[in-house]
């Protein structure tokens, strides 16, 4: 429930706000006192507080301007802002349940400053002022998250650090990085390295959606781990969890190009010019899972994320069908149709369930895309729904944690509008009202259980397993499957038991990059949906809230009227809510081939 006198103009809004309509001016220079464990949050807000407004910004020794404070009794990721004039001058007191409670707290003070709190320098007369009054809040998920596509197109290390700061100013505390895919390999290893010398770059890229078109430029870059390891230790300083994803089996012909005995074709190969889906995926035997985990325990060290993520989506099986001698380790494998003969088809979950043990074994979690949910998942994995929302309760109903990622709300390489401005036609029309009426609730419905706070309140097991008995007891022969390799559903349950039931964890927004080949077309497609998406997933956003809706009217108008001026002030190329700028157009292009969420939810039976 939204409870307000003065509605504050913030995104995402708070939960409750008693604001008198005055404003206090902080002084400068102020004094600050920081509980310990709030540091990084408090130090944050100090820094760009001294680069947008010259304020200096001094420790206190006892009475303090600024007091960031701990306060347990508030929700996960909570906070409390208090700002008052008191005799002894103005006074601002952050409450906060912990450090992801004090870094939100830290940008709702940065937005409430006003557009200039996202400069890099001072404005002349620039003050730094805040409205007067109370303002309490909370998350909704744990896991509020944006993927960036750096595969397709590479992103310098600047540009990365830049995504995640825009992220964070968003309340989001998680960036995926798909570091991997047909069209070019990203991250380096130091045993093979041959990925990022032949994988890393392409020789033309397609222009045009679902067409021939194409731009006779190679593309390509890397990062070095270093490169990496600072953009992970940046993105600390603002409260984000950067989460690396190493896709396989599927989408891996940059890795194949630099080492065709990885492919089930074994000749030489090229990095992948166009886009979609490719048949040439790994090769599914144990040499090519023991090249794999080599590349994760690589990753491992370099991203101290809880979770990595290991893919798994769109991976077809016709080229193993074809090749006797896949059909013979499947069926060594006991992997095996109702007539006896090797179902390759299986292949894909004992590959990713392999790696995802791997994972565990490095002390963290695997991620996988939701068509890795099957029979031989095992049961600590957390699936990323992007399919749709039945594919996130299925998920859920068998046992799994969820991440809700559904293309048809929150992929925002899909066009803004349906009119012919529209920079190349991707997708489905999704446009800033369309993602404000995302609602993940339904999944759930009160049936299963949802974690707020921050990414340290996420389970560090599956559903149903303690620290000790979430790795699955080895089986007696080859195939063979227990328990916690499967609470299965949907005809996966070899017995009566139940699976306990998934936790929702949060939901992800992704930028794909196939047709966004700068940073200013990221900017584009990014902005402002990802602000609509952010309210959403802080749980901030009213019920009703669809296109057309009373609560959509409300957040448009905050956005024209405070929110975008901050992006601008920011440096953010966003789309205009009227449609793009002259200079944001891409006339020329064959048009694209539409896709009709309508017609495609009716042919689903209604639900996506």
């Amino acid at each position: 429930m939204v409870v307000m006198t003065v509605a504050p103009d913030t995104v995402p809004v708070p939960l409750a706000a008693h604001l008198g309509g005055a404003s206090v001016e902080l002084p400068n220079p102020l004094s600050i006192d920081v509980a310990p464990g709030l540091e990084p949050a408090a130090h944050w807000w100090a820094d760009v507080t001294s680069h947008a407004f010259g304020t200096v910004v001094r420790e206190a020794g006892g009475s303090a301007d600024v007091v960031f404070a701990l306060d347990r009794a508030l929700p996960p990721g909570g906070y409390e802002l208090v700002v008052t004039e008191t005799p002894g001058g103005p006074r601002l007191t952050v409450n906060a349940a912990g450090l992801a409670g004090a870094y939100a707290a830290a940008q709702t003070l940065r937005q409430q400053a006003g557009p200039p709190a996202y400069r890099s320098a001072p404005l002349p007369g620039g003050r730094l002022t805040l409205p007067a009054g109370v303002i309490k809040d909370a998350p909704a998920y744990a896991w509020r998250g944006v993927l960036l596509d750096v595969a397709r197109h590479f992103a310098p290390p600047r540009e990365v650090r830049r995504f995640i700061e825009l992220a964070a100013a968003h309340h989001l505390n998680v960036v995926q990085l798909h570091l991997t895919d047909d069209q070019g390999w990203r991250f380096p290893s130091r045993r093979y390295p041959e990925l990022t010398r032949a994988g890393a770059w392409r020789s033309a890229s397609a222009r045009g959606y679902r067409n021939a078109e194409m731009e006779a430029l190679p593309h390509g870059g890397f990062y070095t781990q270093d490169d990496l390891r600072e953009i992970v230790a940046y993105a600390h300083s603002a409260g984000v969890t950067v989460v690396p994803e190493i896709d396989l089996p599927g989408h891996v012909e940059a890795a194949i190009a630099a080492y065709p005995w990885l492919g089930t074709r074994k000749g030489p190969h090229a990095v992948r010019t166009t886009w979609g889906i490719s048949d040439d995926v790994l090769d599914p035997g144990p040499e090519q899972v023991a090249f794999f985990c080599d590349i994760l325990d690589e990753v491992a060290e370099v991203f101290d994320s809880p979770f990595l993520h290991v893919g798994g989506d769109e991976v077809p099986t016709t080229l193993w069908r074809d090749n006797p001698a896949i059909v013979a380790r499947a069926v060594a494998l006991g992997l095996v149709g109702d007539d006896g003969r090797g179902d390759v088809s299986r292949l894909h979950g004992w590959f990713l369930a392999e790696v995802v043990e791997h994972v565990r074994g490095l002390g963290r979690r695997a991620v996988v895309w939701d068509e890795g949910l099957g029979p031989d998942l095992p049961r600590d994995a957390v699936v990323m729904a992007w399919r749709g929302l039945r594919q996130g309760a299925q998920a859920l109903a068998a046992g799994y944690d969820v991440v809700l990622a559904p293309e048809h709300y929150v992929y925002f390489d899909h066009r803004a509008s349906a009119g012919p401005d529209e920079p190349v036609p991707v997708g489905f029309v999704r446009t800033v009202e369309d993602v404000y009426g995302f609602d993940p609730g339904p999944v759930s419905a009160g049936r299963y259980e949802t974690v707020a706070g921050g990414v340290s309140d996420l389970p560090r097991t599956g559903p149903g397993e303690g620290p000790d008995d979430a790795r699955p007891s080895s089986a007696d022969e080859p195939g063979a499957r227990d328990d916690s390799r499967g609470a299965r559903a949907d005809g996966w349950t070899t017995d009566s038991a139940q699976p306990v039931p998934g936790r929702l964890l949060g939901v992800q927004a992704a930028v794909w990059t196939e047709y966004l080949e700068t940073p200013r077309r990221v900017d584009y497609a990014t902005y402002p949906r990802l602000a609509a998406f952010a309210e959403v997933a802080w749980g901030s956003a009213p019920p009703d809230r669809g296109p057309g809706s009373a609560g959509s009217a409300e957040f448009l108008a905050r956005l024209a009227r405070s929110h975008l001026p901050r992006l601008a002030a920011a440096g953010v190329e966003y789309r205009p809510l009227e449609g793009p700028r002259p200079w944001q157009m891409k006339p020329g292009l064959t048009p694209g081939i539409a896709r009709d969420v309508a017609a495609e939810t009716r042919a689903a039976g209604g639900v996506l």
